[in-house]
């Protein structure tokens, strides 16, 4: 350890041992070791900046160093790593012997701000929306494009998307899944913790689903055994797996610079929605949120959005 020397000798010998614990006793990786290591330099730096012995740290001390790093630009998730370093050394100390108490038991690392989700501008979601694949087969091109507007234009989790039959029946309600309303104009979904909700469907997603429905046919029978709205080639329901790898597909061909995923378009939803109405409440339910808590995210994200607007068009928001 390279700051072993400027430790009380005592504690290099403790981490020294310690580190002897884990790489034979514990046979952890050599990188694992390694890690452990650089965490252990890092406590063994505090104490002497503290001037505290290592089996003398008090949590009041622990949690010094945590704003300490905390303030120095560290992250939440890396603090937590750190700490998860250190409790181990002390609860072996404690094993030991040689303390009373884990000084790093009840310590915790800053909480990570939560991170914004992902949307595309308007103009992004449009332009995948109503993107023409040249080289894909007809129905395709169909099937991926009614995806897309059940995806942005109602907000569905992929998951929903994959449980949707063409129609309601006995076996989609015993199953759990969702159906398509042609003429009401909406699709019923059974979302988390099995709650159903009816979602309205735009003029653009009717005008989709009619399009795909028509040439369905051309891949599959449509018969009682096949009532899954969205299927492959060999007439099965797509997984989820292949509706992300199809839209990540769609987007690059459409000319947009990120590729996107189903839940970026759930997202562009809300978000796009939430600019236009105001509406957090409404929102709320029609992405099927138990608490509003997790739709508040939304308020962020619109924020963000006026923010930007702000500093490339007004005078006074910054220097030039």
């Amino acid at each position: 350890m390279s700051a072993g020397a400027a430790l009380r000798p005592a504690d290099a010998a403790l981490i020294e041992r310690y580190l002897e614990h884990v790489r034979v006793e514990k046979r952890l990786a050599a990188r694992t070791v390694t890690l452990y290591g650089l965490d252990l330099e890092k406590l063994g730096q505090f104490a002497v900046q503290d001037d505290v012995g290592l089996t003398a740290v008090q949590g009041t001390h622990v949690r010094r160093w945590v704003a300490r790093m905390h303030a120095g630009g560290r992250s939440g998730r890396g603090i937590a790593l750190i700490l998860s370093g250190w409790r181990g050394f002390y609860a072996w100390l404690g094993r030991q012997g040689l303390i009373q108490a884990n000084p790093v038991q009840d310590v915790r690392a800053p909480r990570q701000p939560r991170p914004l989700p992902k949307a595309l501008g308007v103009d992004e979601a449009v332009q995948l929306a109503e993107h023409v694949a040249e080289s894909d087969d007809a129905w395709l091109d169909a099937r991926d494009a009614a995806m897309v507007e059940l995806l942005y234009g109602s907000g569905l989790r992929v998951g929903e998307l994959v449980g949707l039959d063409v129609a309601a029946s006995d076996g989609a309600l015993q199953a759990g899944r969702g159906w398509i309303d042609l003429a009401g104009a909406e699709v019923q979904v059974q979302g988390k913790g099995a709650k159903r909700r009816a979602v309205p469907l735009g003029r653009q997603a009717v005008a989709a689903l009619r399009h795909w429905l028509a040439l369905r046919g051309q891949v599959v029978a449509v018969d009682a055994a096949a009532q899954a709205l969205f299927i492959g080639r060999r007439g099965t329901r797509l997984t989820a797996q292949a509706i992300w790898q199809r839209l990540k597909r769609r987007s690059l061909q459409a000319g947009l610079a990120t590729p996107v995923h189903p839940h970026m378009l759930r997202h562009s939803f809300a978000s796009h929605l939430l600019q236009s109405s105001g509406d957090l409440r409404a929102v709320q339910e029609l992405l099927g949120h138990a608490n509003i808590g997790t739709t508040q995210v939304y308020t962020r994200l619109d924020f963000q959005h006026l923010a930007q607007a702000y500093d490339a068009a007004h005078p006074r928001a910054r220097k030039r």
